[in-house]
């Protein structure tokens, strides 16, 4: 019989990663810590547990990089992307979810594949050589234990960045008086309707007060070893954006774009705060870009202050973690090994990809290598044109300006510097359109109309390449469990 591959991690990496494994004939043992073990951020024992937003971000497959890369894992057969879909909540132009309803269905369907065993136990030390071929797929939260001794393997030290969660507020302890249900630019989305966000309007008064709330409040207070961890910019808490300028927040998370507050049609709010439904049910909804490190007490009180939120009840209060990479440039080859030990793979956000679709990509490449090892197929890299390739080749090299004929040999180490950082999947890390955009009549774009046409023939390109790369391939297994025992 087949050796298992041995997966370190029940979330979003780790289970896509076993699902990808098994639906290509090879057993696979899941190892999960929970809940014998948790971490600051987990609240269930439940695989693929959503423990900050619930929002997958923009489905827009047609000009928007991370809804290109939607498309991408759907066709490649994604347990994660199939169980999105299936526990869409409205969110405008978003792919959000009911998240118990996701992490329930994902935990039913890794434990209904009859060549996936779940061993509820952490994993303190280098998986024994025994074990053969392991993915690591322990997540930003990766346990003391294990990351020293990764640390001891590699002579690296971990980088780390903070990621703060985002409140979440009982519904019907929201103003419906004050806020009104838009999505910005009225887009409706998957699953939408155009008026999927609650918005809190804000005048300048309000919006001033608010700040300098933000800066007075109190801050956790943070723990040695986490002074001067630096914070991921895609995600800063909303005080440190306060600090940074009084207006920045409104060209942020605030920005008062796109909307009309049908209550008072003809002034624009000088700022406006949006509710995102959390849930199927529609009775929770968490607060857009309001990650926070205030105190769970300051954050009740300056939250209040909120128009339609005055009287708000609180799910969950924002959080602060610190999340640990790798330097997976200095330490992988391109299909994701580590180069000191090629039995191991790293896979998810512990290799310095953001976001839980990155989170999950990256897994699920990370079980098809593993998998085409064992069974002794071919795969080859996935084009860097496409959207799956550039954020693989991101973190195995790509954010080291290379010429274009010299990326290296697969597997080849090429020398970086010890810039890496984490990275959302984005059209800057796509290889550049080798021909001039122009309109129908042959002028030379400019502009926004530029912008635009540059997303279009980019998504144009990887869908052409991507589909010539799934044609090498073995049909790709469908993203849902599987039938029988």
């Amino acid at each position: 019989m087949t050796n298992p591959v041995h997966i370190i991690g029940g979330g979003l990496a780790g289970s896509e990663a076993a699902w990808q494994v098994a639906s290509q004939g090879v057993p696979v043992v899941l190892h999960e810590m929970r809940p014998d073990n948790s971490s600051p951020a987990h609240k269930t024992d439940g695989l693929a547990e959503l423990v900050c937003s619930n929002s997958f971000r923009s489905d827009d497959a047609g000009t928007n990089a991370v809804g290109l890369l939607h498309q991408e894992m759907r066709a490649l057969g994604s347990l994660i992307m199939a169980h999105a879909d299936a526990h869409q909540v409205p969110a405008g132009g978003a792919l959000a979810v009911d998240r118990e309803g996701f992490s329930q269905s994902v935990t039913a369907a890794i434990g209904a594949h009859p060549l996936i065993t779940v061993v509820r136990e952490e994993v303190k030390d280098l998986p024994p050589e025994d074990w053969g071929r392991t993915i690591i797929a322990t997540g930003p939260l990766t346990s003391q234990a294990l990351a020293d001794a990764v640390q001891g393997a590699t002579g690296e030290g971990a980088l780390a960045f903070f990621d703060a969660i985002a409140p979440i507020v009982h519904a019907d302890t929201i103003n419906r008086d004050i806020v009104w249900a838009q999505s910005r630019y009225d887009k409706a989305g998957p699953g939408g309707t155009g008026a999927d966000y609650l918005n809190c309007p804000m005048t300048q008064e309000q919006y001033e007060a608010f700040v300098d709330a933000l800066l007075a409040g109190e801050k956790t207070d943070f723990r040695e070893f986490e002074k001067n961890t630096p914070y991921f910019n895609a995600c800063l808490p909303i005080e440190v954006m306060a600090e940074r300028g009084r207006e920045t927040l409104r060209f942020g998370p605030m920005k008062p774009v796109g909307l009309t507050n049908p209550n008072n049609p003809l002034v624009k709010p000088y700022a406006i705060v949006q509710l995102r439904q959390d849930n199927a049910s529609a009775t929770l909804y968490n607060i857009v870009g309001f990650q926070t490190k205030l105190k769970y007490g300051e954050q009740t009180r300056i939250l209040r202050m909120i128009p339609g939120l005055e009287n708000a009840e609180f799910a969950r209060l924002g959080g602060l973690h610190r999340n640990t990479f790798i330097n997976s440039p200095r330490l992988l080859d391109r299909t994701l090994r580590l180069q000191a030990l090629p039995r191991l793979r790293f896979a998810g956000q512990i290799t310095g990809c953001e976001g839980y679709v990155e989170s999950a990509a990256v897994g699920l490449m990370a079980g098809r290598f593993a998998a085409a090892e064992d069974t002794g197929a071919s795969l080859p890299l996935p084009p860097r044109t496409t959207a799956i390739g550039a954020l693989l080749d991101y973190i195995t090299g790509g954010h080291v300006s290379v010429d274009a004929d010299d990326d290296g040999a697969e597997g080849e180490a090429v020398s970086k510097p010890s810039s890496f950082q984490p990275m959302n999947v984005n059209f800057g890390l796509f290889p550049p359109l080798t021909e001039a955009l122009r309109s129908e009549d042959g002028k030379r774009l400019r502009g926004s109309a530029k912008a635009l046409a540059r997303k279009q023939a980019l998504t144009t390109r990887a869908r052409r390449d991507l589909a010539s790369w799934l044609a090498t391939l073995s049909a790709p297994a469908p993203g849902c469990p599987p039938e029988g025992p």
